[in-house]
């Protein structure tokens, strides 16, 4: 789609975002920044993808964040008009409307870690290092971090991350919580497009109801969240998608899925 993001579409409504900047570890400039929320715009509107693999060309890196060397000339105005592209390229990724699933490799920094975080599932590989270090150069993490991390390994941890800027290696952060699964080094996008295409055998519309549901649940008391939980199922129950379910089921053969 640009010179630093690449949308590739794979069988069965599988479709994969791309971080293309290999030569900068995938830092994420100003024009890069505008490319993700362009991309993520465009997939959302596409009823034909139903999971999304976030994934990196750069052999030794998912992305090292925000490109401090175009941060470096920056005026402080310039900035200020740099936020709402930056806002949008993580906010692109997290409004996905259906599940998303990040590949990691490498460094997964900064940013390029909060760009992992608000994808639904994170692979990693063993050489993956994770972490969120923006104020060990005097900022905070400013997409998504401060918010995802604790929602993934609670307050606590995720202020000791923060706080310290500490990078984690994989198998600790497996343990930690920061990623869900660690598999052989170099194996990373291969098991993420797998497992996106277990859950893309699914219905459309029940995949983008049920993430509906996670996510605006979460954090709610249980009677808020269970009254969310209905109106997404009231989504799927009465579509096109649950008719076909159930006829397949019945009729012992896979579904045809509408997904509408």
């Amino acid at each position: 789609m640009s010179e630093f993001v690449a949308v590739r579409r794979h069988e069965d409504g599988v479709a994969e975002l791309v971080l293309d900047r290999p030569k900068a570890m995938n830092a994420v400039s100003t024009d890069m920044a505008r490319a993700i929320g362009s991309a993520c715009a465009s997939l959302a509107a596409d009823a034909s993808v139903r999971v999304v693999v976030l994934s990196s060309t750069a052999e030794r890196a998912f992305c090292v964040g925000a490109d401090l060397k175009e941060r470096n000339s920056l005026s402080d105005a310039e900035l200020v008009r740099q936020r709402p592209t930056t806002r949008g390229a993580y906010g692109g990724v997290l409004e996905l409307p259906m599940p998303t699933v990040a590949a990691v490799h490498g460094f997964a920094l900064g940013g390029g870690f909060e760009l992992a975080l608000a994808c639904d599932v994170i692979v990693a590989d063993e050489t993956a290092v994770v972490g969120l270090p923006e104020v060990s150069v005097g900022v905070i993490p400013g997409g998504g971090g401060t918010q995802l991390l604790p929602r993934r390994v609670g307050a606590a941890r995720a202020a000791e991350l923060i706080f310290t800027a500490r990078r984690v290696e994989a198998a600790e952060a497996l343990a930690l919580g920061l990623v869900d699964s660690v598999v052989p080094a170099g194996s990373d996008r291969e098991e993420a497009l797998a497992l996106a295409g277990r859950m893309a055998v699914n219905s459309p519309v029940g995949l983008r109801a049920a993430k509906r549901a996670l996510r605006l649940g979460h954090g709610m008391d249980l009677t808020a969240g269970l009254e969310i939980e209905d109106a997404a199922w009231r989504t799927a129950a009465f579509s096109g998608d649950r008719a076909e379910g159930v006829a397949a089921f019945n009729e012992k053969r896979k579904p045809r899925w509408p997904g509408v």
